[in-house]
């Protein structure tokens, strides 16, 4: 609680930059929420949380620690109490029904575009909640009702560690090497619950709801990143369970880019029923072949509920990408 008061008297809100005469534009929504506003209104967030240099927070024990709760600046080295890795397999369920095989197991496979295919099967865990940890990278979903689970998870690492675990602290871990990631510029913005926020990407002076606008709605493809054409954008975390992490990925073929010019990067924040006159705590993750990885926390006062519909393009937390042909 002590750093999560230090990244509060750190980091600026939004009310401060209304005070400061910034506005908001409110934009009338339509059913299918596609009628956005196309120039939403600038909000300058003069502080942001860099917490790259802060030291990881090293993980207690293997599975009863899994479940790391999320704060900004909570990073987890993926290494045991003993200093060992913990191994890739089950961990076992304490309360194994007599006679039916109740372990945890979880596949990681590397494929196109950087990503790894997570396979969990949890027979005895049908349809419960889980978080995946992935190198600073957390999410919650569900498993299906025959207790199994696919996705496409976006690597952060060559050496890539995925560690899956239960509320009750059961869970296995499982690892993928991803040699495509360097060709790969990747950026995560992650949060909980239903904050509102979005991660936008405008490739090459696309307008909004052009082909090259990448965000949630129109994520892009793949296949198209593979050939150096352009980026896509992965949503991953159940918005539906209380409390769900929840993670925007975008990436683009930086290293194999087809044309030079840039990626304007924005995060956008819509005020709800849901979010209005709370905090949001937010993170993000910025990864390249140059640099290592970068995070930054934010954490927001949004506004009242008067204001419900309005949005807000959130300044200072991403860089735009430049983008050289290859």
């Amino acid at each position: 609680m002590a750093r999560l008061k230090t990244y509060l008297l750190a980091a600026a809100t939004i009310l401060a930059a209304l005070a400061i005469g910034f506005v908001m534009q409110h934009m009338d929504g339509n059913a299918d929420n596609t009628a956005r506003l196309a120039d939403p209104a600038e909000v300058e967030v003069a502080s942001i949380t860099d917490t790259s240099s802060v030291a990881p927070t090293r993980m207690p024990r293997l599975p009863a620690e899994a479940a790391v709760a999320f704060l900004p600046g909570a990073r987890v080295d993926l290494v045991a109490a003993d200093g060992a890795m913990p191994s890739t397999g089950a961990m076992p369920k304490e309360s194994a029904a007599a006679g039916f095989d109740c372990g945890v197991t979880v596949e990681a496979r590397p494929n196109a575009g950087a990503l790894v295919d997570l396979t969990v099967t949890a027979p005895c865990y049908a349809s419960e909640r889980l978080t995946v940890h992935h190198h600073g990278l957390m999410f919650t979903q569900t498993l299906q009702p025959d207790g199994t689970l696919n996705l496409k998870v976006p690597a952060l690492s060559e050496h890539a560690l995925f560690i899956v675990a239960f509320d009750n602290g059961d869970g296995a871990t499982a690892s993928a090497e991803v040699p495509s990631l360097p060709f790969y510029d990747r950026i995560v913005l992650q949060w909980k619950g239903r904050s509102g926020l979005q991660l936008h990407a405008r490739e090459y002076g696309s307008a909004y709801f052009t082909e090259g606008h990448i965000w949630s709605a129109a994520g892009g493809d793949a296949a198209r990143a593979a050939t150096g054409e352009g980026g896509f954008l992965i949503h991953l975390g159940n918005e539906d369970v209380p409390d769900a992490l929840v993670a925007d990925i975008y990436s683009f073929p930086a290293g194999t880019a087809r044309r030079s010019g840039e990626i304007a990067m924005s995060v956008e924040a819509e005020v709800t029923a849901a979010n209005c006159n709370t905090r949001v705590e937010a993170q993000t993750l910025e990864l390249n072949a140059a640099e290592s990885l970068r995070v930054r926390d934010l954490t927001l006062e949004m506004p009242d509920c008067d204001s419900v519909g309005d949005f807000l393009l959130l300044k200072n937390l991403i860089g735009d990408l430049t983008i050289a042909a290859r």
